[in-house]
């Protein structure tokens, strides 16, 4: 049973930090086209 358990969590830790991981790549390659956006529409009202 305990090796069950430390399977399980093993599994669930490395999901978790698999997706954080992710998580953060996203958000900062969107931020990134954000503030691109921002600068080009900035360019077109000038």
């Amino acid at each position: 049973m305990d090796e069950q358990i430390r399977i399980i969590l093993i599994i669930i830790i490395s999901v978790s930090i698999f997706g954080l991981l992710v998580f953060v790549f996203v958000r900062n390659y969107i931020k990134n086209k954000i503030d691109h956006l921002i600068k080009e529409e900035k360019k077109k009202s000038k």
